[in-house]
């Protein structure tokens, strides 16, 4: 008697399993992913990623520093990243600025830049 009470739950959800995996594909967020983005183009082949578990979009500014020690921009990376923190990381070369977003579908495309 159980068996066919299982079943019956089973047939009775199965036309709504479509509606439930499009509800869910809706509030996936999607982000950019290019090795190398400068002035709203990618050297690469632009593509795009759906953010998992602890991930956001990611884009990493490059900028070169000058002997004056003024940053220049150089080029962007777009991608999708896990546990990603703001920061800025200073080398004696080059600085880069991470920044992370998830707020909304392609946030990761540089502005101003």
């Amino acid at each position: 008697m159980f068996v066919l009470f299982l079943l019956g739950t089973v047939f009775l959800l199965c036309p709504y399993w479509g509606n439930l995996q499009d509800t869910l594909k809706e509030t996936e967020i999607m982000c950019y992913k290019c090795r190398k983005y400068h002035l709203g183009l990618c050297y690469d082949v632009m593509k795009s990623c759906t953010l998992k578990h602890k991930q956001s979009c990611a884009v990493e500014n490059i900028y070169i520093l000058t002997r004056k020690g003024k940053s220049m921009y150089h080029y962007s990376k777009l991608s999708c990243m896990t546990n990603c923190e703001d920061i800025n990381f200073l080398g004696f070369e080059k600085r880069t600025e991470l920044i992370c977003c998830n707020h909304s579908n392609y946030c990761n495309l540089p502005e101003g830049l």
